[in-house]
């Protein structure tokens, strides 16, 4: 059976976010904490996988205690099982600290819970924005790395290979390679399933597994948190809000709304632009 760690990360509700104008900082106080948007799309792509062919599904998390409400989403859902990762000695820590102590998760959860064949993580997160995490993870674990993958197409478990749909740029990019495997997944991957009664009942009672600093005796501690993140932000600035004039166009037929806007526009924003008298013509 296949064995699928699913990374998810507990982030401030971006439709909450605000920024405090003197420091040009989030301001996190009275901002609720959400599961990361594009890892619930990784978690649903393990509940299919799941689902059609069978699976265990472990869920990881970096973050402080109160993360542990969305390993409890997770469960809901469908995951198997949960691992919350907190000490105050990972606080701070960059995408480069991150990686490697998720990555040191992930050799831990293989070594108890038995080998991992599929690792997802959302493309990015809501806060950090960067997407650099799970490549970060792949690199450490030496993984096949499948990043930006909107749709699994096919998993050959006898064979240990799996093809999937890569977004480009320039179009889509289909992939096979082998297993074990890291995918970073993007918002068209599928749509996340609401959790069903007896999976909130079970997210009720359940206490993820945790584990601290002791619990990784080759943990190297200058590689982690603060000390351990050789990311440096010098400076942050909140856009200027710009003021836009808006004008309602509306008539009794889409035609007769398109020649209104014509006609302004030839009025008002053409001769602007292109420095002609009102009304002239070309």
């Amino acid at each position: 059976m296949l064995h699928i760690v699913v990374c998810v990360k507990q982030v401030p509700d971006s439709r909450e976010i605000r920024i405090d104008p003197k420091t040009n900082t989030l301001i996190r106080q009275g901002v609720p904490a959400i599961a990361n948007f594009y890892d619930m799309h990784g978690l649903e792509e393990a509940l299919r996988i799941k689902d059609e062919k069978g699976a265990v599904i472990t869920v990881v998390c970096m973050g402080p205690p109160p993360a542990e409400k969305s390993l409890k989403e997770c469960i809901s859902l469908g995951a198997d099982r949960a691992v919350l990762v907190t000490d105050r000695g990972f606080a701070g820590a960059d995408t480069l600290a991150t990686s490697y102590v998720l990555g040191l998760t992930i050799q831990k959860v293989a070594a108890e819970f038995g080998p991992v064949d599929i690792v997802f993580c959302g493309k990015q997160t809501l806060d950090g924005d960067t997407g650099q995490v799970g490549p970060g993870i792949a690199c450490r674990l030496d993984l096949e790395q499948l990043t930006y993958v909107q749709k699994v197409e096919k998993i050959d478990q006898e064979a240990r290979r799996i093809t999937v749909h890569r977004h480009l740029e320039d179009g889509v990019e289909v992939v096979e390679t082998a297993m074990p495997v890291l995918i970073t997944a993007l918002k068209e991957m599928n749509k996340v399933r609401r959790a069903p009664l007896p999976g909130m009942i079970r997210a009720a009672k359940f206490k993820p597994v945790i584990w601290t600093t002791q619990d990784f005796p080759g943990l190297e501690r200058a590689k982690i948190g603060l000390k351990g993140s050789p990311t440096i932000v010098s400076k942050t600035w909140v856009p200027e809000q710009r003021h836009v004039d808006t004008e309602m166009i509306a008539a009794d037929t889409p035609q007769a709304t398109a020649g209104l806007l014509v006609d302004k526009l030839w009025q008002t924003e053409l001769p602007q632009r292109f420095g002609w008298a009102n009304g002239s013509e070309v």
